[in-house]
């Protein structure tokens, strides 16, 4: 059996738990989301890409 879920809503879900869960201060939230939206526009979004990319790679075992 296959469930097709968006990514959005994964990422929803997810965030919706992990701040209710875990209970991190809001100012903290706000930062980590403002400052990854602020990186994806610097020189060091291809590297990041890059990262995330192979860590990606490395845990659904699709090297090459």
């Amino acid at each position: 059996m296959t469930v097709h879920v968006p990514l959005v809503l994964l990422l929803a879900l997810v965030g919706y738990f992990g701040i209710r869960l875990f209970r991190p201060p809001t100012w903290l939230v706000v930062v980590l989301l403002l400052g990854g939206f602020l990186l994806a526009d610097t020189f060091l979004a291809p590297a990041i890409d890059s990262g995330a990319r192979t860590g990606t790679e490395i845990v659904n075992g699709t090297n090459d």
